[in-house]
């Protein structure tokens, strides 16, 4: 199992759970559909990153909607490179796996808006895919 540091795990903990945040509050709609719909989608992870997920409680940052927006994005670029470095088998999955978090988070009301979808190719963009 990889060991990740402190920060790096709060690193991942900010991506998944901000990148599930930023989808679920785009548009009025359905937060506890949208909330329990992305901790399902969490099977989408490997057992070892849903477990550093879980080791504490996630942290978003702070300030505007923009400035915790920019946190996450930042999050997932760093998650990317966390990864990369200590486990590559998980970051060839990470960034799909987080796109398909985020896509069920928007479908959980039954549909996806488009502000919804405009988070989602943001997300994408910080993955890179």
């Amino acid at each position: 199992m990889t060991e990740f540091t402190e920060e790096e795990g709060r690193t991942l903990r900010t991506a998944v759970f901000g990148a599930m945040v930023l989808v679920s509050t785009a548009e009025p709609g359905a937060l506890d559909q949208e909330s329990r719909a992305g901790i399902r989608a969490m099977t989408h992870l490997s057992p070892e990153l849903r477990d550093v997920l879980a080791a504490d409680r996630p942290e978003l940052p702070e300030g505007s909607a923009a400035d915790v927006e920019n946190g996450v994005l930042t999050a997932l670029r760093l998650s990317t490179r966390i990864l990369a470095a200590k486990a590559p088998a998980e970051a060839l999955a990470f960034p799909a796996a987080v796109v398909a978090v985020c896509q069920e988070v928007a479908s959980a009301d039954g549909r996806v808006g488009e502000a919804e979808q405009a988070v989602v190719g943001r997300v994408r963009a910080a993955l890179g895919v």
